[in-house]
């Protein structure tokens, strides 16, 4: 996960943590990713994979960590700025951002943190495991669609980045896998590619290009 960062106008390379199950990963994350970095000046976003989703562990099969790894790492292979991150299924287990950006800040020590959430997440903040932690060690970004935003909790001192309302849902991808609708410009083809390679979803592809 090392990667060499030129220090930013404050002299600290400034590092945005994107955490998910990305299962599969889709233009949606992209588009999040690259935004948030123009808009908060960020010098890496690291697209970090969970290995066991706490939050999700227990509502459904969760594709192997491996392979949701392997696509990611497609999808951000030719976006400057965009790494895919493997800390946590390296460190196996559940998966916690508070662990996380601890490990982060022993790796990149100068680096100044930005943890990046959605809204809906950013809601139910104070219920993940330490947020304190996550609080501490990163400034909590969070990302707003066109309209109103949700209510936060006045406790945290959050920072709002806007960015295009995207309707693209995992859940309904892996839908579209498996009935044969459309996935053009709703998954990139690296992915599309792993997916294929590695036959998941039990897709029948039906990409028209």
């Amino acid at each position: 996960m090392d990667i060499s960062l030129a220090p930013s106008l404050s002299g600290k390379p400034r590092i945005g943590l994107f955490g998910g199950t990305f299962d599969p990963p889709h233009v949606g994350h992209l588009v999040t990713a690259v935004n948030v970095m123009s808009a908060l000046r960020l010098d890496l976003v690291i697209l970090m994979v969970a290995n066991v989703p706490w939050q999700k562990e227990h509502s459904r099969i969760i594709t192997p960590a491996a392979d949701r790894l392997a696509m990611v790492q497609a999808a951000v292979a030719t976006v400057p700025g965009l790494l895919a991150g493997g800390w946590e299924i390296e460190h196996g287990g559940p998966s916690f951002t508070a662990d996380t950006l601890t490990a982060l800040h022993d790796e990149y020590l100068d680096g100044e943190f930005f943890t990046i959430v959605g809204d809906d997440a950013a809601s139910g903040l104070t219920t993940w495991e330490r947020y304190e932690d996550v609080v501490r060690l990163s400034q909590v970004v969070v990302v707003d669609r066109p309209g109103a935003p949700v209510a936060l909790s006045k406790d945290i001192a959050w920072v709002r980045v806007e960015v295009p309302r995207l309707e693209v849902s995992s859940t309904d991808l892996r839908s579209r896998f498996t009935d044969g609708r459309p996935l053009d410009y709703l998954v990139t083809q690296p992915v599309l590619d792993v997916i294929s390679q590695r036959s998941l979803y039990g897709a029948t592809l039906k990409v028209n290009s």
